[in-house]
């Protein structure tokens, strides 16, 4: 099973050129009649996954000036709602006349003009607003909600994007046309001296009007550019391959003039693969957000994930089971990983896995839960909802910055701990040995022990969800 946030379902990257001066980009957002608390974060990462821009957002643009817009390249609008005010709208004029970029996105090609005034619900008005004549000027359309063939769309579908400028440098090497599976707008009223780059068919089964519509489209407002995408309904429309690299280029193009990201979206660079055991011991659904954006599968019993050889198929294994019993097969499957130099992270409940076999808990873990009693090894204990303070024994790349972290967890007292192992974290909590988290003795790969993660209450804090990941990269050595 492979779960994957929004983001990391769009798993590809552009890279730009070697070193070029990265472009500042200031994103007005916060008032949109679509979800802009969705589409305005995608939409940053997106950018600053290229390496080529550095992204600022702004969620309330009402009182910036002319000072607020002076430090950036570009301005990306992901705004659908009530006027500015006079120093705000000139500032931004202001801005791209003098030779920045602008870029409109989606629904920001929709306010400003005769038309009710949208937005957040708690700016909806119902009442209509004088046009901002400068505006329409700048995004080189406008609507008209009302009369005969009024702008607007028909139902949301797939459908081809045909590129109908190739020489424009956002388009140049592109492929003909791309998919897009959103909403088609219609009947914009186009202004003099637009250049559109690409149209969709309006098919009128899904009540279009049956011609070709302009899609994506750059003009000119003074020494300044303007790239308008009408694409971006949801953040599945944002997902489709053809939108993140027109929109990327241009960004690029509005903010220079020129493009030098590639025509071809390439994969991005390859994430550790990881392996998730659970089984032997209940535990909330939380704890599978983890791995949000993460390249992993999961087995629920530690027969199913060792029953074969695993070196070639994962990076490193994140433990989260409770099991008594290992197969001789899976013993051999383990030992073959970890002696391959593949990672290890042994999370909670698992450090009382593998109760009889010595060299998993004393070489390998560097530690042991002891269900039972036995010479030399008294019972360790528990203890639910308990307040924990943590703080960094040592500096090292798996603690990171989370350090110090108070959190409510269940803590484990009574453990066998091996004097070789390296702590990296350990709190003063009486119930415990002291050591939460530390690297094993192994030395043949990176094994990580992590005492936290009982439940929701650890699974949703920021702290332990960083120190997990800083531990399957480090584990899986793509971490320092």
């Amino acid at each position: 099973m492979k779960l994957v946030a929004a983001m990391a379902a769009f798993s590809v990257f552009v890279s730009a050129s070697p070193n070029p001066p990265k472009i500042k980009v200031l994103i007005l957002s916060g008032t949109n009649n679509h979800n802009w608390r969705q589409s305005t974060p995608f939409l940053r990462q997106l950018l600053e996954n290229t390496g080529r821009f550095e992204v600022r957002v702004t969620e309330w643009p009402h009182g910036a000036t002319a000072r607020t817009f002076e430090p950036f390249d570009v301005v990306v609008l992901d705004y659908c709602g009530p006027r500015w005010g006079g120093d705000t709208e000139a500032g931004l004029e202001s801005q791209v006349k003098s030779g920045k970029g602008l870029v409109v996105f989606h629904a920001a090609s929709y306010p400003f003009g005769e038309a009710p005034v949208l937005g957040d619900s708690l700016l909806k008005t119902g009442k209509t607003e004088p046009p901002w004549p400068e505006y329409r000027k700048m995004v080189g359309a406008y609507w008209v909600k009302a009369g005969e063939n009024p702008t607007g769309h028909g139902d949301r579908h797939s459908f081809r994007v045909k590129f109908t400028d190739r020489n424009h440098p956002i388009s140049q090497g592109l492929e003909e046309s791309f998919w897009a599976t959103d909403e088609l707008y219609h009947n914009f009223r186009m202004l003099p001296g637009v250049n559109v780059l690409a149209t969709a068919y309006d098919d009128p089964k899904y009540r279009g009007t049956g011609k070709e519509e302009p899609i994506l489209w750059t003009l000119e407002y003074g020494k300044g550019r303007v790239f308008h995408t009408a694409l971006g309904h949801n953040l599945a429309a944002l997902q489709e391959p053809g939108f993140g690299v027109t929109f990327v280029r241009g960004v690029e193009w509005a903010a220079t003039g020129k493009v030098t990201l590639p025509a071809k979206l390439t994969q991005a660079p390859a994430r550790p693969r990881i392996l998730v055991v659970t089984g032997g011991h209940a535990y909330e659904t939380s704890f599978y957000s983890l791995f949000d954006g993460l390249n992993w599968d999961h087995v629920s019993s530690n027969e199913d994930g060792y029953k074969q050889d695993l070196r070639k198929k994962y990076d490193v294994i994140v433990m989260y089971d409770m099991s008594r019993s290992i197969s001789d097969r899976a013993k051999k499957n383990l030992q073959d990983f970890l002696e391959s130099g593949k990672g290890v992270v042994i999370l909670h409940h698992a450090i009382a896995s593998y109760q009889d076999w010595e060299w998993w808990w004393r070489e390998v873990a560097g530690g042991r839960y002891v269900l039972k009693a036995e010479p030399g090894f008294p019972a360790s204990n528990y203890k639910h909802d308990e307040e924990i303070f943590v703080r960094a024994a040592t500096k090292h790349p798996v603690i990171g910055d989370t350090m110090p972290m108070h959190v409510i967890d269940e803590v484990y007292g009574n453990l066998w701990i091996s004097d070789k192992v390296q702590v990296l974290a350990t709190t003063n909590h009486p119930g415990t040995n002291g050591p939460l988290v530390w690297v094993s003795p192994y030395p043949k790969s990176r094994v990580v022990v992590n005492l936290l993660g009982h439940d929701h209450q650890s699974h949703r804090h920021a702290g332990f969800r960083q120190l997990v990941r800083n531990a399957i990269l480090w584990a899986a050595q793509t971490g320092q």
